[in-house]
């Protein structure tokens, strides 16, 4: 069993900035490739940013340049720095990560619950 839960999201004015955070917990053995999604009112949910167990960053074009994913495999956590933030980055944003747990030792897709991020004036 394994959760993952994002926080930081909220309100905040096109040209801002915001981090949000992302906790694995569980029977984790040990977390591969680690992202974040969003997903728009209406829309398909789109990959932002993955970033692997050694460092290697993704991201999408629409968001590189502003956003920088991070992680810290010590802890089981995955960050997301968002900058110069437009309207359009307004959507819920999910936690993802393939994990190894304790029990099994395939790789497996766990999703969080999201957060929402509003870019509004």
């Amino acid at each position: 069993q394994v959760q993952l839960v994002e926080s930081g999201g909220g309100l905040v004015q096109p040209g801002g900035s915001l981090r949000l955070s992302c906790a694995a917990s569980g029977s984790i053995f040990s977390i591969n490739v680690m992202g974040w999604y969003r997903q728009a009112p209406g829309k398909q949910r789109e990959l932002v940013a993955t970033i692997t167990q050694a460092g290697s960053t993704h991201y999408a074009d629409s968001v590189k340049g502003r956003f920088t994913i991070s992680r810290d495999n010590a802890k089981n956590t995955v960050s997301l720095q968002m900058n110069s933030l437009k309207p359009e980055d307004t959507a819920v944003y999910y936690c993802n990560a393939f994990v190894q747990t304790t029990v099994w030792p395939q790789l497996n897709d766990y999703w969080g619950q999201g957060t929402q991020v509003t870019v509004s004036s």
